[in-house]
């Protein structure tokens, strides 16, 4: 495998959930900030203009379909001066993703559920804007500051210590 260096601007997320019945449904594309290889964050509204979000979601959808794939997939690509490019597919759920438990009536998890159980997708439409923070490491030791701050859900993984970049959960802010 050869992997080269992609000149991008940002990088974008699409949630997309295929059902049985080939129904495509897609939530709005967040905007990934990585930091050390990890992502740190997801926010939505990406800020990015509406025919990058369109053709990211054209292109999401394209996968799925090409695929046959059943359920929910994260799409991850670059923004580039070219167009886009995609950088990773994860075939399940996807961190970046997190943030439609807070913005969203059906969130990434029950649209998968739907998928693959053959039940109609459900609305994945985004009510409030929400920024997604993971809690790395040490962060956890952030929860008690913030669960005192108003609109936010925390999350915990319920893993043991913390390390150097271990995911112990994530936090979503509606902004």
């Amino acid at each position: 495998m050869l992997e080269g260096f992609v000149d991008f601007s940002a990088e974008i997320s699409v949630i997309v959930a295929r059902g049985q019945d080939g129904q495509v449904s897609a939530f709005d594309p967040g905007l990934n900030v990585h930091r050390e290889g990890i992502l740190r964050t997801t926010t939505v509204p990406s800020g990015q203009p509406s025919s990058v979000l369109t053709d990211a979601v054209l292109i999401a959808a394209r996968i799925v379909n090409a695929l046959d794939y059943v359920g929910v997939m994260g799409v991850e690509l670059f923004v580039t001066p070219k167009g886009l490019v995609v950088n990773e597919i994860a075939p399940r759920v996807h961190n970046s993703g997190h943030w439609t438990q807070a913005g969203c009536a059906v969130d990434q998890f029950e649209q998968h559920i739907r998928a693959v159980a053959g039940l109609p997708l459900g609305d994945g439409g985004r009510y409030a804007d929400v920024e997604m923070t993971n809690l790395i490491g040490d962060d956890i030791d952030r929860v008690p500051a913030l669960l005192a701050q108003p609109k936010t859900q925390i999350h915990l993984y319920g893993k043991g210590a913390p390390r150097p970049g271990r995911k112990m959960g994530h936090v979503n802010k509606v902004l």
